[in-house]
């Protein structure tokens, strides 16, 4: 009876997938793309060109997109986790070749018809190819520091390129997000302390090889106040708009900060600021409370995974989306220094979008066939 059941399972139909789609997910993704919409909108002065429309476009697609990678079993994604992962780093190296330059970085490659920004894109094929080599591991395996060294430098060769371009935002994205699923493995606490130790003495090297840009916003963050007009422009515009907005916000297309242009990348970075400035307190709160519910429904989705690929698969990704949420907002608040990371689904850009959207995909696929056997290889 058992084995009958895990057959059907495995092998249900696209019309079984299809009903038991995780689309109360699917709904709270679209809630929270639709804040973008109105967002952008907002920001364009009660226009949908030349962002919201472009974003609706690319979100509808995207979705279904997502769920065709959900109903794709998630063998073939097992399988599939070195390939993603190679043409990913190509995709990287192609970046160095003949990318495109943008705001002082080159970090783009200009398709003609879009632009992709690889390092999105690679994160999700390093938590893949992570997820896949912790998959057979065993408790002994990960005290082994031998065991260890490969998916180290799976992680540490794209962050090498990332940094190039450069991206630091991005870089510690990969390295942060490689950590949490090194600890969720099972790797030895003192990996981690040393580890640590190594981070702490190497700050005066790291402080030495900065670019200028990227020392400014370190100095910026500890002291605002130093260049108001310069490097702290855009944070202390942002302190300002968030703290007008009050509790309950000065009303749909009314922020000041915004649509009298003090603003900076009302559009990307800080979309958060423009939201919180229009609909208060309560609008982030109710922001904030959306990402929540996707989070610990994607967490919800890693325990219930029967097999380590699609557990490990699935904590990485929605630790990744936390990143992507805490560092966003923390940034536009001045917690930390500002580091060009977009709200995710919510910020205007493509390659974001895909790279969530993607994750949402694998999540799903996870959800689908937590019950199927993976090889243990």
């Amino acid at each position: 009876m058992f084995a009958h059941t895990n057959t059907l399972h495995n092998d249900h139909s696209l019309r079984f997938k299809l009903l038991h789609m995780n689309w109360f997910l699917i709904v709270l993704l679209t809630i929270l793309a639709s804040i973008g919409f109105l967002s952008l909108y907002s920001a364009a002065n009660g226009s949908l060109s030349p962002w919201a429309s472009r974003q609706m476009v690319r979100f509808f697609v995207l979705l279904v997109g997502a769920m065709v990678i959900a109903v794709i079993d998630i063998r073939w994604w097992y399988r599939l986790a070195f390939p993603c992962y190679v043409i990913g780093f190509l995709m990287l190296l192609g970046v160095e070749i003949m990318g495109h330059i943008g705001m002082g970085a080159q970090r783009w490659i200009d398709l003609g018809v879009i632009q992709i920004q690889p390092s999105e894109l690679m994160k999700i094929a390093v938590i893949m190819m992570l997820a896949k080599y912790f998959h057979v591991a065993t408790l002994q395996d990960m005290r082994r520091l031998s065991f260890l060294i490969p998916p180290a430098i799976m992680v540490l060769l794209p962050v090498a390129l990332v940094m190039t371009q450069p991206d630091l935002g991005t870089s510690l994205m990969i390295v942060m997000c490689s950590i949490v699923m090194f600890f969720i493995a099972g790797a030895s606490l003192w990996i981690f302390i040393v580890g640590g130790a190594i981070v702490v003495g190497s700050i005066p090297v790291v402080w030495m090889i900065l670019h200028d840009y990227q020392k400014e916003r370190v100095l910026t963050f500890l002291n605002p106040e130093r260049d108001p007009f310069g490097a702290g422009y855009h944070i202390t515009q942002s302190k300002i708009a968030i703290g007008s907005g009050g509790i309950n916000g000065k009303g749909f297309m009314k922020g000041s900060q915004s649509h009298l242009n003090f603003l900076p990348e009302k559009q990307t970075d800080f979309i958060f600021t423009l939201w919180v400035e229009e609909w208060g307190l309560w609008g982030g709160l109710f922001l904030l409370g959306v990402n929540v519910l996707i989070i610990l429904y994607g967490i919800s989705i890693a325990f219930r995974c029967r097999h380590g690929f699609g557990r490990l698969l699935a904590f990485g990704l929605i630790i990744n989306y936390c990143l992507y949420v805490f560092i966003n907002i923390a940034m536009v608040m001045g917690l930390i220094p500002v580091v060009g990371v977009p709200m995710p689904l919510v910020s205007y850009g493509g390659t974001a979008m895909m790279a969530a959207l993607i994750g949402f995909g694998l999540m799903m696929s996870c959800s689908l066939h937590k019950d199927s056997k993976l090889p243990r290889m």
